[in-house]
């Protein structure tokens, strides 16, 4: 699968809970980590979800938003992921930002130069990303 998002995760799913028109998928990473995705009744079936089998968590960076000091935070977004700044590349309309969440997994996101100007990023610093569980597709082999 060749795809141009930046953010492609493989994983298990862990859970498939379906609605009437949505369903909610857990996938959890190897080291842990859980994504939440939800996405259509038609795509569950057309896909073959179903728990325990491997999948693909694909969330492109625009998507993303940062932030620090997060872990205490109420919100609704369904995934908060925090570590490390890993590399900034700052441009006068956007920044982008890579943040290593665990076992060497990084992630990475675009902000606007002005936001990151705000929240003084730098290579080593914390930082939390979040995203909404629908800004999050489902991918299989």
């Amino acid at each position: 699968m060749n795809i141009s998002a930046r953010n492609v995760f493989k994983g298990t799913i862990t859970s498939v809970i379906k609605g009437a028109v949505n369903a909610e998928i857990d996938l959890t990473l190897d080291d842990g980590t859980s994504i939440c995705s939800v996405i259509t009744i038609g795509a569950v079936e057309k896909l073959g979800l179903t728990e325990g089998i491997a999948a693909y968590a694909i969330i492109k960076a625009n998507s993303i938003i940062l932030g620090t000091n997060l872990h205490e935070a109420t919100i609704s977004a369904r995934n908060l992921m925090c570590g490390k700044v890993q590399k900034v590349i700052d441009g006068p309309v956007s920044a982008e930002i890579d943040i290593e969440i665990g076992a060497g997994t990084v992630l990475s996101a675009v902000i606007t130069h002005e936001s990151a100007r705000k929240l003084a990023l730098k290579e080593g610093s914390h930082a939390c990303a979040i995203f909404k569980a629908s800004s999050v597709l489902i991918g299989i082999e």
